[in-house]
């Protein structure tokens, strides 16, 4: 490898193939897909959204989340809104469910995460942590399509 982003593109290759738990035990489990996860997320961080933001947001066609939202919908975990500041189109938001589900999910990942750092020091946890936090930015920056943080 001559270059250090070499290095780089092969671990985000298998950042990307890890799940540290499987797509079976999680259904098991009643826990939520990873697509579906990431849409509430998305639109807990920026409130409610229109299909159109959706998938300009997550550079996907608009049939695609349209499957997604319906899915979501369907399983009481957003519903369709008017558009609080008036446009036509109606938006999606999580309801109660959604939300309570969200943050089961979010616990379930916080604790695996817990167990794969669990003999890292405290300080290379934050580190790492950073640096994710500048590579998403940085990648979020070329792509035009920044994440919203709290």
């Amino acid at each position: 490898m001559d270059k250090p982003s070499h290095l780089v593109e092969f671990e985000h290759m298998v950042l990307g193939r890890h799940q540290l738990s499987s797509a079976k035990l999680r259904q098991r489990q009643g826990r939520l897909e990873r697509s579906t996860y990431i849409l509430l997320s998305r639109i807990r961080m920026q409130g409610p959204m229109t299909i159109g933001q959706l998938s300009e947001a997550f550079m996907l066609d608009a049939s695609t989340l349209n499957r997604q939202t319906a899915g979501a919908a369907r399983a009481g975990l957003l519903e369709r809104i008017p558009d609080p500041e008036g446009g036509m189109a109606r938006k999606f938001r999580l309801t109660e469910e959604g939300a309570r589900r969200l943050d089961v999910e979010r616990e379930a990942h916080i604790k695996e995460l817990d167990r794969v750092f669990e003999d890292w020091p405290a300080d290379d946890v934050e580190t790492f942590a950073r640096y994710l936090q500048r590579f998403n930015a940085s990648v979020e920056r070329l792509s035009g399509q920044p994440w919203p943080r709290s």
